[in-house]
């Protein structure tokens, strides 16, 4: 409630908008989407707008409309941000930043609100091509207060590459490493069998053959021998990071 009531204070809503948001807790937009405006204060984290299989129009209608802060849209490709880049430019004379991130499709909408958990989360993929789904989880860390310490490039075809990046993110005390991976997946694993915090496996669709869409990645991570390790959807960078959050809450 605390945030629709300051959205009404400051003038950026009607008293019958507050009254509806606060009975309902979603937004009825236009018959587009019912937007959960109560997900934040129930589960510490907004929804997400997905961008795949809704039109242009369909995602800057929900950003023009919902009152959330951040607003965060996924796999949103670089031309489909241009597309509607114009049209959400109202929300920077309401206060909002309109900060797009190319190489994890990623648009991050974001007002006054300070957010700052001030711990350090490491990311590490195995190839290069498995970094759009690392940076997406990056965005999203940060967000929220997260530092991020990455190490790229670091799988398993040269083991010893993965030596040095990963003394150093103990050294700088990550609480959770966030490890992704296509092909065999393998490299979770390893990190898991090396470490003392808990393993985020997040599969990607890199991979061809039996590889081919991420599956055998992500038979991999399950069927992992080394324990510690949770694993979320093929390509998730988003629910990685969102989980991430949610366990750094849990012991903040």
């Amino acid at each position: 409630m605390r945030p629709i009531l300051k959205d009404l204070k400051d003038g950026k809503i009607s008293i019958e908008e507050a009254e509806k948001l606060i009975k309902s807790q979603f937004l009825d937009i236009r018959e587009v989407a019912r937007f959960d405006v109560g997900r934040k204060l129930r589960t510490g984290f907004p929804e997400a707008i997905l961008a795949l299989g809704k039109s242009d129009d369909d995602i800057v209608q929900i950003l023009l409309s919902s009152p959330t802060d951040p607003m965060i849209v996924t796999r949103l490709d670089p031309e489909r941000f241009e597309n509607i880049r114009e049209k959400i430019s109202p929300l920077e004379e309401r206060g909002f930043s309109i900060k797009y991130e190319e190489r994890a499709h990623t648009l991050v909408v974001k007002g006054n609100e300070k957010i700052s958990l001030d711990y350090k989360v490491g990311i590490i993929t195995a190839g290069t091509a498995d970094i759009p789904v690392a940076e997406e989880a990056r965005i999203i860390l940060e967000e929220y207060g997260c530092q991020v310490i990455k190490a790229y490039d670091v799988g398993v075809a040269g083991i010893h590459r993965l030596v040095q990046p990963l003394y150093d993110m103990l050294e700088e005390d990550v609480k959770i490493i966030i490890v992704v991976a296509g092909m065999e997946g393998a490299l979770p694993s390893v990190v898991a069998g090396l470490v003392d915090v808990p393993v985020i496996g997040v599969p990607t669709s890199i991979g061809y053959g039996v590889g081919e869409g991420g599956l055998a990645a992500l038979h991999s991570m399950l069927q992992s021998c080394s324990p510690g390790i949770g694993v979320v959807n093929i390509d998730n960078g988003f629910g990685a990071a969102v989980l991430a959050i949610k366990i750094i809450r849990a012991f903040d």
